[in-house]
């Protein structure tokens, strides 16, 4: 499996500019998700890998050979897209094995392949069915089967699941992941759906505006997100975001704003203490603990505007004086809306960002 580089890639259409230069590098069996909002340059990235969109400047290698001069079908990859692009004529087994028989190859050995990548993606009973009479699912499997059975070094998935509903998607993705353990491929796969990537990933590539915002292990980019964007695309329900600015009384660094005077961590306070300008602070709706008792210097005094329902847990939208806030609650825990509760916020849980270049601070 090669080793996969981007370097300084461009894409314009005319003096419309898509991507700025990414620089990127997908080790040997890793499974890369390329996250973001629609029109980030996520999908066109994807597209110039496999050739099917030319490289406006910049070089793409696979183990230091470049390959953007190459024709798709020379570059020893499968994709998998959006729209299945399945053959509607065909039943899944010639699904599959379409590829296998344009390379003529031998009948018993195309015959053995389908009935493996079958057995992979959960088809084994449908390989005489049409693609009419599948789910959309199922259908989606067909299209990854088909892209197994080529048994390309690289497979890039352009948005599969965003055509299913929310629980065939929850399930898919759920496959997905079984299979990623079995397929030991170069994987890359665009989504705008950060719960995908969050869940698939070994490395995600946050992109926004035709730049990479961050990279890194799902972990890493929740826990320490390098800007604001990247700090509110992942996470769900959303980070909370307020003003406020660095104050100090008694060699304790607050941040403060108009209903709010938090104290900032000691391990943070060590870099800000020569920081002046203004901030905005990010705390995300887990971090935040319902909690009476909590000293106003670490806590939030939250008016409950709306409580949506969803189990065992409730998520609730307030209000902090002219800021808007989500809060994860325990469903049992009793509210009322339009009371004022206090929240505890987990020191731990304290982002801060530059008011000017929303890095994190």
């Amino acid at each position: 499996m090669p080793k996969i580089r981007l370097e300084k890639l461009t894409k314009s259409y005319g003096t419309f500019k898509v991507l700025h230069g990414i620089n990127l590098e997908i080790e040997e069996n890793e499974f890369t998700v390329l996250v973001g909002p629609s029109g980030c340059g996520k999908s066109t990235t994807l597209r110039m890998i496999a050739g099917l969109e030319t490289v406006t400047s910049g070089e793409i290698y696979f183990d230091n050979n470049p390959i953007s001069h190459l024709e798709p079908k020379d570059r020893k990859l499968a994709m998998v897209f959006q729209d299945y692009a399945l053959y509607p004529h065909m039943d899944v087994a010639r699904n599959i094995s379409f590829a296998l028989r344009l390379q003529k190859l031998p009948k018993a050995e195309i015959e053995n392949k389908v009935k493996q990548v079958a057995e992979t993606v959960g088809l084994t009973n449908f390989l005489s069915r049409k693609p009419g009479a599948l789910s959309g699912g199922q259908r989606q499997r067909v299209a990854m089967a088909r892209a197994l059975a080529k048994d390309s070094e690289v497979f890039l998935f352009d948005e599969p699941l965003s055509n299913l509903d929310a629980k065939l998607r929850g399930q898919m993705r759920a496959e997905l992941a079984v299979m990623r353990q079995s397929v030991k491929k170069n994987m890359i796969y665009v989504t705008h759906d950060q719960i995908e990537a969050m869940t698939l990933a070994d490395r995600i590539v946050v992109m926004n505006d035709g730049h990479i915002q961050q990279q890194g292990t799902p972990e890493m980019l929740f826990k320490k997100p390098a800007n604001k964007f990247v700090a509110g695309f992942l996470g769900s329900p959303p980070m909370n975001f307020m003003d406020a600015r660095i104050v100090e009384e008694n060699d304790v660094l607050f941040a403060e704003g108009k209903e709010f005077k938090i104290a900032i961590p000691k391990k943070k306070a060590k870099s800000l203490k020569k920081y002046k300008g203004r901030v905005i602070i990010g705390i995300r709706p887990s971090d935040l603990i319902y909690d009476p008792k909590a000293t106003s210097d670490r806590a939030l005094d939250l008016r409950i505007v709306v409580s949506e329902y969803v189990g065992a847990q409730s998520v609730l939208m307030c209000a902090c004086g002219d800021s808007d806030i989500t809060v994860e609650l325990k469903s049992e825990t009793p509210i009322a809306l339009g009371e004022t509760l206090r929240f505890a916020v987990r020191s731990e849980g304290i982002h801060l960002f530059d008011s000017k270049t929303e890095l994190a601070l």
